[in-house]
């Protein structure tokens, strides 16, 4: 027999469990149901419930990020325009800064962006002089390659049939002539293109002037106008998503720079044409990571083998490896570590990204959007922690 502690003990358990709805013969209990609670609700297992918490956070984040991004592909001009203001900002705020101390803030500013325009128009200027000088040279020294191409691929181990290129070549000229009018539009839609793109700079330049003005004071006014709860950190935010944006512009400027100078000296003494204007081609390439510089040197590949053979060809080929590696193991590491902290692969995979997503413009401004996203979530994270 049960001492009377024990049957106290148990008189006890069961006016707990009537009282929660669990006894044995309450209504609604049975197999399957969780303890504790009445109804009969299913039990859901707490991994279940976390992926559930989880999941539909993730799709009203993706919602908001399909949003922002929908009304920026609609307004494209103006998020490039501004993207290209905060970029020249980035780029001239030092020479601004320091001219401001002997000249007063908006004359500083109009000087910077004169002499920043002299610059870009003389470089284009030189560009297009080379050319012209060249075009009765390289006009020959085409020529004269792709019959040297022809022969090459005559020989072995190629063997192609004379009578087979000679059939591209009328082929070519044929789709040509056939296809005149759609060229024609083709080339009249590209001038409505180049309209557009003036009227996206001098946007850009509209925007630079006041970023570099009075770009402080603005933001200020901006995180004023947040309620008094978020404006500490959206402040924060701002700081560090600026110190790497600005940090990534100058550093890919001065790798681009570097890989620029390179393939131009190369060049040069390989004695391929249009060495300026290839450069100026890998320069501009190089601000899309990964891909451009390659392809930039595969377009200088292809203009050594048609002037000077497959030999200089093979060595420009080289000098794809060379660079790349230079720009892999040396620029980027020494110049852009302190600014971007991103994988490899996270790089990648966001260039590959903002391509498909928006073409050259998403695949050159992809790599700093993620590198200032997650520059302001890690300040954020450091900021939680010290509060």
């Amino acid at each position: 027999m049960p001492n009377q502690s024990e049957q106290r003990r148990r008189r006890i358990r069961a006016a707990l469990r009537a009282t929660r709805g669990t006894a044995p013969n309450a209504p609604g209990a049975g197999p399957g149901t969780r303890p504790g609670r009445t109804g009969g609700e299913p039990l859901v297992s707490p991994a279940l419930r976390v992926a559930a918490a989880y999941s539909w956070r993730l799709l009203v984040v993706g919602t908001v990020v399909y949003g922002v991004f929908s009304v920026l592909g609609r307004f494209h001009e103006i998020a490039v325009a501004v993207f290209l203001g905060l970029v020249v900002t980035a780029l001239l705020r030092p020479t601004a800064g320091l001219l401001a101390r002997r000249l007063p803030r908006p004359l500083a500013v109009a000087v910077a962006l004169i002499g920043s325009i002299v610059v870009v128009l003389g470089v284009l200027a030189l560009v297009g002089e080379t050319v012209a000088g060249e075009r009765t040279t390289l006009e020959r020294e085409f020529g004269d390659g792709i019959t040297r191409i022809e022969r090459w691929l005559e020989q072995p181990p190629f063997r192609v049939n004379p009578e087979a290129l000679t059939d591209i070549q009328s082929r070519i000229g044929q789709f040509l002539s056939s296809h005149q009018s759609t060229l024609i539009s083709t080339a009249l839609s590209g001038a409505g293109r180049l309209v557009e793109v003036v009227t996206t700079m001098a946007l850009a330049l509209f925007c630079s002037v006041f970023f570099l003005h009075s770009g402080d004071r603005q933001w200020g006014w901006f995180c004023a106008q947040l309620p008094r709860s978020a404006r500490d950190r959206v402040s924060v935010a701002g700081r560090a998503a600026w110190r790497t944006f600005t940090g990534y512009t100058r550093g890919i400027v001065l790798v681009a720079a570097t890989n620029a100078v390179l393939v131009g000296l190369a060049l040069f003494a390989l004695g391929v044409p249009l060495a300026v204007p290839l450069a100026l081609l890998e320069f501009f390439a190089a601000f899309v990571p990964l891909i451009g510089s390659p392809i930039a040197l595969a377009v200088a590949a292809v203009v050594a083998l048609a002037s000077k053979g497959p030999v200089v060809a093979a060595v420009v080929v080289a000098l794809i490896v060379v660079i790349g590696q230079i720009e892999g193991h040396l620029l980027h590491p020494i110049v852009m570590s302190w600014a971007v902290r991103l994988h490899p692969l996270v790089v990648a995979l966001s260039v590959v990204g903002g391509a498909i997503a928006a073409g050259v413009i998403g695949a050159v401004v992809a790599v700093p959007l993620v590198s200032v996203l997650w520059s302001a979530h890690q300040a954020l994270r450091t900021a939680a922690k010290t509060i």
